[in-house]
């Protein structure tokens, strides 16, 4: 289902998504209409403006996190026209688990945005590389994440896109074995413990984002 107010847009994510085989349930171009068709279509996915009427705000991105509170587990991807932090981090400050966040700009190359689209509904989470771009251009001194190496904050880097260590390992040019000892290092820098099991993927992206004391 889409959340959108611009027709425009709105028939365009339409058309990408048939092409694709992905169907369209319901749409709506407002952020409280959002909850309704939810409830209505049990959607596996919701992709959602975080500017819609009645004041462009953040009515879309309030109307994501409502849905994520209502009914846990729910895949949405919020799409911004700008890089704007604070809304990126609220989202996956719920669990990252099925989260996306993406500028609008990223739907003009149709193989990636599928991708992002198909990973998101099966649980990942893509967050937009100009966002991670900024996040790290402001890391405060004495952060876990300073004692991460270059390679090692890509990888990272990579994981908060929904990269899986094959993708990961293709992207760097390395051998997957490479990433999985980058990982290991990541996890241990951040004082993530082996006991935390498979959750450990997601605390580390989560300290990535600023939303966890790793």
């Amino acid at each position: 289902m889409i959340a959108e107010d611009s027709v425009l847009l709105r028939e365009g994510l339409i058309r990408l998504l048939a092409d694709a085989g992905i169907e369209t349930a319901a749409t709506v171009g407002d952020g409280p209409g959002l909850l309704g068709i939810v409830d209505e279509h049990d959607p596996d996915l919701a992709i959602v403006d975080v500017r819609m009427p009645p004041s462009f705000t953040d009515e879309g991105l309030r109307a994501a996190l409502a849905v994520r509170e209502r009914r846990p587990g729910t895949p949405i991807l919020v799409l911004s026209q700008y890089v704007e932090e604070r809304y990126a981090t609220d989202l996956i400050g719920g669990g990252a688990e099925g989260v996306g966040y993406l500028l609008k700009e990223r739907v003009s190359d149709i193989a990636e945005f599928i991708d992002a689209v198909r990973r998101i509904a099966s649980g990942g989470t893509v967050i937009d590389p100009e966002v991670i771009g900024q996040l790290l251009g402001r890391r405060r001194s004495g952060d876990p994440l300073e004692a991460l190496t270059p390679r090692e904050g890509e990888v990272l880097a990579l994981m908060a896109q929904g990269r899986s260590n094959g993708a990961i390992a293709a992207d760097l040019v390395v051998t997957e074995g490479a990433v999985e000892k980058h990982i290991s290092n990541i996890f241990m820098k951040l004082r993530l413990q082996p006991a935390q099991g498979g959750h450990r993927r997601v605390m580390a992206v989560l300290a990535y984002l600023g939303r966890t004391d790793a």
